[in-house]
């Protein structure tokens, strides 16, 4: 095909056709049928020559150039493309570095291979445009709900026609067993979109709680509106499903607005989710109350809460225990998902059982440190003390409340508690010595002698090993691991060592050591408070 006896606006004429067809900028088109020009003529005139293309945007005439560049003379490598500064003197005045020197040469009649050549450049070219517009398109689309036409499905995934693309929704995004047929309609939810080599990927799904969101979203005006919000979602797809509403407005009922006339706002996601059973619970900030709605429709008789380990122990009458639980674990999973919580289930019989354990165990603890009657003991355990120290440092008028304990009687049970901790004390910096426990960690002021004999048993021996330590190595924490919350054991965690203390702690050390300059400290901190502050102020601003 020879370009100068072809139609001119030919070119044109096919550029806006294949832009048309492919939803994409008739430039893009007419660039890759310039660059594919280019590589024929280069295949004619010498694949190292500079030739390059232009069509003209009006009237579709090609123009071939040859182009040759002025470099420095030690750089010459391309004898075709590039000159030095004394060559380019012939061909232009006063050549400097970088000048180009550009002559038109005739243009190129394509033969057969290089027209398909040609074809696959502007075919590669029309592809990638393509690609780049559909992820421009679908990029800002993750996050909400879309409705497309079922193609086809390949083991188990479901390719799905959404427009102007396609894309899949993979077996484990479907809810339960459901099957599509080739033209259904399916509407789901934008998970993520990944520009990949082969073209942008569009990944759907139907399980995840965005999805249930989105949908009460669709179906709840006071939601779109913002009047309520939705604070969280759990769900086990295709069966059950918990969510959590606010309303800002004390006039709506948030769980009412949502469930809506006869049940017909939830009835419809219920619907569209296969008849999955939703739970609507009212959002409250204190986490206790907000659990004991999310364990509905069970009735809780007690919540004790843990805030550092993220736990929370729930007490439910007997005959409330597999209600709370659900089928196989489901409603306190829910729940437990719902609240971000750990959640541990007993009921009043065990609970109470539990509490006479630790009573039994306080109440022999006292009998054998302090020589006292188990009635004795028994009282002490029963107006709160726990343990040794606080009998031997409270103050006397706590000790005097007790029936039958005197002036005379809180005076001999604070000595009691003072001699047995002493000695308890005593022979722990013996132990911790014996384990090789020097005296600049003996000495460090924050730890007792049984927290330096814990420390020497696990190798900590002095204060520079004390200072490398972290600090949850020293107070415990809690690790996520396969997607279940481990328990990290701290050295210290036995003597209720909290995390902040024991950053403190270790800071203390480090500084000691002169491994950290207070000054910088000061710096961090005022840093941080600068911006504390400067947040605070957008806030307000807002």
């Amino acid at each position: 095909m020879a370009i100068t006896s072809a139609n001119q606006l030919e070119l044109l004429q096919t550029a806006e056709a294949v832009a048309r067809e492919k939803m994409i900028d008739p430039a893009l088109v007419v660039e890759a049928m310039e660059e594919s020009l280019a590589r024929a003529a280069k295949s004619r005139y010498g694949a190292e020559m500079d030739i390059r293309v232009s069509i003209d945007r009006k009237t579709g005439k090609a123009t071939f150039t040859r182009v040759r560049t002025v470099v420095e003379e030690e750089e010459l490598e391309n004898y075709q493309a590039e000159f030095t500064v004394e060559q380019a003197k012939q061909y232009l005045e006063n050549p400097a570095v970088g000048d180009q020197f550009v002559e038109e040469v005739p243009p190129v009649d394509m033969g057969r291979i290089a027209a398909q050549s040609a074809k696959q450049v502007i075919l590669q070219k029309v592809r990638e445009a393509e690609r780049d517009r559909q992820f421009e398109e679908f990029k800002d689309r993750a996050g909400t709900i879309i409705n497309g036409q079922v193609k086809r499905e390949e083991y188990g995934n479901v390719i799905v026609d959404v427009g102007r693309g396609e894309a899949i929704l993979r077996r484990n995004e479907k809810i339960g067993r459901e099957s599509y047929r080739p033209n259904d309609r399916i509407r789901c939810y934008i998970k993520d979109v990944r520009r990949e080599v082969r073209g942008p990927q569009i990944f759907l799904s139907r399980t995840a709680p965005e999805f249930m969101a989105e949908l009460f979203k669709m179906e709840v005006p006071e939601i779109y509106d913002g009047i309520i919000e939705i604070k969280a979602v759990a769900r086990d797809p295709g069966s059950r499903a918990k969510i959590a509403v606010i309303s800002y407005d004390n006039s709506i009922d948030p769980v009412g607005a949502c469930v809506g006339m006869r049940g017909s706002r939830v009835q419809a996601v219920v619907n569209e989710l296969q008849g999955e059973k939703i739970d609507i619970i009212p959002w409250n900030e204190d986490q206790p109350t907000f659990l004991v709605n999310a364990l509905q429709p069970a009735e809780v008789s007690k919540v004790v809460l843990d805030e550092e380990a993220e736990r929370i122990e729930v007490v439910v009458p007997e005959e409330q225990l597999s209600l709370a639980i659900g089928r196989r674990g489901q409603n306190v999973r829910l729940a437990s998902q719902l609240t971000n919580l750990d959640i541990d289930i007993m009921t009043e019989a065990e609970d109470s059982e539990r509490r006479q354990k630790e009573f039994e165990l306080r109440t022999g603890l006292f009998m054998t440190a302090l020589d006292l009657d188990e009635f004795f003991a028994q009282l002490l355990v029963s107006e709160g003390f726990t343990n040794l120290e606080e009998v031997a440092y409270v103050e006397v008028d706590e000790l005097l409340v007790i029936d039958g304990v005197d002036d005379d009687t809180a005076n001999e049970l604070q000595a009691r508690a003072r001699d047995v901790l002493e000695a308890q004390a005593k022979a722990a910096l013996e132990k911790a010595r014996e384990l090789g426990a020097e005296d600049s960690l003996i000495g460090f002021e924050g730890l007792t002698p049984q927290m330096v004999q814990a420390l020497a048993e696990d190798g900590v021996k002095t204060l520079e090993d004390f200072a490398t330590c972290a600090d949850w190595e020293l107070a415990g924490g809690w690790t996520t691991v396969d997607g279940e919350r481990v328990k990290d054991d701290g050295l210290l965690e036995p003597y209720e060592v909290s995390l902040e203390e024991a950053q403190d702690l270790v800071m203390t050390a480090r500084i000691m050591l002169g491994w950290v300059d207070p000054a910088d400290l000061e710096t961090e901190e005022e840093t941080e408070e600068d911006a504390e502050a400067e947040e605070a102020v957008e806030g307000a601003e807002a």
